[in-house]
């Protein structure tokens, strides 16, 4: 298949080409943020507890999220650098080496993390819901293959611009997971565990869907031919030198939520755990179309750089930036605004009801996370699209374990400050470490263009 409209549509105007890909991606992680949404409400029904317990498991589904979304960058990265610098046959091969290594990982992820699921569990202060947690958690990471699949084939189709069939593998998930929720939680009465058996089977089936596009009826621009595979270890440095980075980062920002939790049970108890989960399943509609444009981000700078037009690299990311602190700026006054009314959603059962003040006051507080969050976000992205995964890593560590975990601690232990205190270091973490990565990409383009480090 000869060049189509989407590969020229990502050569072209880079902010045409990130609104192209960012608009369906907005729809997709919109659905996706809904389905928390719906999911934490079908939840809430069977108590506090429970809450409590899918609060405590998340940071480890967000590890392998991270994992799957990490590996997926790397992917996008290397396909769309190759596109960029018309080398169709190398970005054919890159999408065939990171099927392998999905394949590997998603072995490794159980046996490497279910013999210490209960020590885990029990570090982050949740002995009292061990119970819960085990019938949702241990069902969520042994299928955690359905969710690095589902993650790579979206990125892959997304490498090549083709957004409709990258939103289909994501959103039709989501869809899917609204409709099997209240099956398997009250009607098959599998409670928790049926949560998690939702998710699992929704990401199974659209992940063979997109095996039959690209591996039998073959209508993509790549093509994916198992027969010609012959592995060649550059390709895997290429993606692993952007994924394992990515990866990296968002186990990073797992372990910041988990060593968050921690300090907030110390300041307040497994409540505030409570609150603070379904605070961020609100803020996640709320960062939606911002880490939809830093997605499409990755695809659109990843072919600029690799065709050699930094110009285009260095507009991507202002534009991309700019664009997303509009948006959440508006957002975080609608939360603000709205706080009680969606607060309500959460607390309709009387087991939950005595969350209702705490959720208002932890989202007027933490949803300006939302307009800090796109500089450092965006530029990380960027960077990732360049192949440099390894400055972006950097980056997350001091935003995250410098700045957010230190000061949240100051504020919130050391100064007594209790929940106020942890919630504000938190903010003012992410706004610091937002401008060094904006400095830091301004600094690494300006020597690119001149030729100095490429």
């Amino acid at each position: 298949m000869e060049d189509n409209e989407n590969i020229e549509i990502l050569r072209g105007d880079p902010k045409k080409a990130l609104i192209k890909l960012a608009i369906p991606m907005v729809f997709a992680l919109l659905l996706i943020s809904f389905n928390n949404i719906i999911d934490r409400i079908w939840v809430a029904g069977l108590g506090t507890d429970v809450l409590a317990a899918i609060g405590f498991v998340s940071p480890l589904f967000m590890i392998i999220i991270g994992i799957g979304n990490g590996l997926g960058a790397g992917s996008n990265s290397s396909i769309s650098r190759f596109i960029g610098s018309k080398q169709k046959d190398n970005a054919e091969n890159s999408a065939l080496h990171s099927l392998l290594i999905v394949t590997i990982v998603s072995i490794l992820i159980p046996l490497v993390v279910l013999p210490f699921f209960d020590d885990i569990i029990v570090y982050m202060g949740a002995a009292s819901v061990m119970n819960y947690a085990r019938d949702y958690g241990i069902p969520i990471i042994l299928g955690s293959f359905a969710f690095l699949f589902n993650l790579l084939f979206s990125c892959q189709l997304r490498a090549e611009g083709d957004m409709k069939k990258a939103t289909f593998v994501m959103a039709s998930v989501e869809v899917l997971n609204m409709i099997l929720d209240p099956i398997f939680i009250y009607i098959l009465n599998l409670g928790i565990r049926g949560a998690a058996l939702a998710t699992i089977i929704a990401s199974i089936i659209p992940t063979i869907v997109a095996v039959y596009w690209l591996f039998i009826r073959k209508n993509t621009y790549l093509t994916y031919n198992i027969r010609s595979f012959k592995y060649n270890t550059s390709y895997v440095k290429d993606i692993l030198l952007v994924g394992i980075p990515a990866s990296l980062e968002e186990f990073i920002i797992s372990l910041v939520n988990i060593i968050l939790n921690s300090m907030l049970v110390i300041v307040s108890g497994t409540n505030i755990i409570a609150a603070f989960n379904i605070t961020f399943t609100i803020l996640q509609l709320g960062m939606m179309p911002c880490i939809a444009i830093g997605t499409a981000a990755i695809t659109v700078a990843g072919v600029a750089y690799g065709a050699g037009e930094y110009e285009k690299v260095k507009t991507t990311c202002h534009y991309g930036i700019k664009i997303s602190l509009i948006i959440a700026s508006i957002i975080t006054v609608l939360l603000v605004v709205f706080a009680p009314q969606l607060a309500l959603l959460f607390t309709y059962n009387q087991t939950s009801s005595e969350l209702y003040p705490l959720i208002i006051d932890v989202l007027r507080v933490v949803s300006l996370f939302l307009v800090v969050t796109p500089i450092g976000g965006i530029c990380a992205m960027v960077f990732q699209a360049m192949g440099k995964g390894t400055i972006s890593l950097l980056l997350t560590v001091v935003r995250e374990l410098v700045f957010v975990v230190v000061l949240s601690y100051i504020l919130g232990i050391v100064l007594n400050l209790g929940v106020n205190g942890v919630l504000v270091g938190f903010i003012l973490g992410l706004i610091i470490g937002s401008a060094i990565s904006l400095m830091a990409f301004e600094f690494y383009i300006k020597k690119v263009e001149n030729n100095v480090i490429i």
